[in-house]
């Protein structure tokens, strides 16, 4: 896809995400909208996978360690054509495969998630394996930024750079807050960038929601040959949403209908807004 389509898609998978959500009761809108530009640029233009064939051994592998922002992966697997689109209104219903946690039964889902902290290390032994198997697949596993005060998530840092897996690519969706405030009143983080550099690992800071940005990074990585590369994709927590954006509270706060109206009057007048820039470049 090109740049202008990628953008005018993550508008409409953020409104996905929203009806979903609303319609659910449930679920965790703030990093899910935060993680839209991220999981866009990846599913849609970097990655290697195909819905026809989700076990692929050729495939990219994608990891979302922050396991609990899973509605808009759900969006975009079912955009896809993993499983049909209309399953997504079961999220979060008695029976569904659609949980409020990646779920490993669902086609292009490569393992559970939710405790935070594990996705990395999976992704290193992952890496690991083409490596040995002489594979060319890569590895990409998103984080949360509240997940960099796990202690699992160093440990991993440490093994990728040890094995030189230049095939893994982390990615920090760098919102600044968790579901009890900022990051940094949580649990300090900065200097984060360097932390990442002094283990070893090459790391590229990004507007996350700058899409031309994003492709670029995801796609050229690695850059240094011998090192795994970690993406710090600055975001914007509730990302389109103006009364969202930044507001502690929506970490998991459902819309109600009169926000739910207002979210997607804003996110149409995004599309409106894009459709009309695509006419202008022709």
């Amino acid at each position: 896809m090109r740049i202008r389509e990628l953008e005018t898609k993550a508008v409409q998978i953020r409104m996905d995400v929203l009806n979903m959500i609303h319609q659910a009761k449930t679920g965790h809108t703030g990093g899910s909208l935060s993680n839209t530009d991220i999981l866009t640029a990846l599913y849609y233009h970097v990655m290697k996978v195909d819905a026809h064939n989700p076990k692929w051994e050729e495939r990219d592998r994608f990891i979302a360690s922050k396991g609990h922002s899973v509605e808009s992966l759900w969006c975009i697997l079912a955009d896809l054509g993993f499983f049909p689109k209309e399953e997504l209104q079961t999220f979060s219903q008695f029976g569904t495969r659609l949980i409020g946690h990646p779920n490993n039964k669902v086609p292009g889902i490569e393992m559970n998630t939710g405790a935070l902290g594990h996705g990395l290390a999976v992704g290193v032994g992952m890496a690991l394996a083409a490596k040995r198997d002489r594979k060319d697949y890569r590895v990409f596993c998103l984080m949360g930024d509240g997940e960099q005060a796990e202690g699992s998530v160093w440990e991993a840092a440490m093994a990728g750079a040890h094995y030189k897996l230049d095939n893994l690519v982390g990615i920090i969706d760098r919102n600044k807050l968790q579901i009890s405030g900022s990051t940094e009143d949580v649990m300090g983080l900065e200097p984060l960038e360097e932390k990442w550099s002094a283990f070893g690992w090459h790391v590229v800071s990004i507007d996350g929601h700058d899409m031309k940005a994003l492709v670029e990074a995801l796609v050229d990585a690695p850059e240094i040959s011998g090192k795994p590369t970690l993406v710090m994709a600055n975001t914007v927590k509730g990302k389109g949403v103006s009364f969202a954006e930044n507001v502690p509270h929506w970490h998991h706060h459902v819309p109600n209908e009169k926000e739910l109206r207002e979210a997607l009057a804003e996110l149409s007048c995004r599309l409106e807004q894009l459709k009309s820039q695509e006419g202008q470049v022709h």
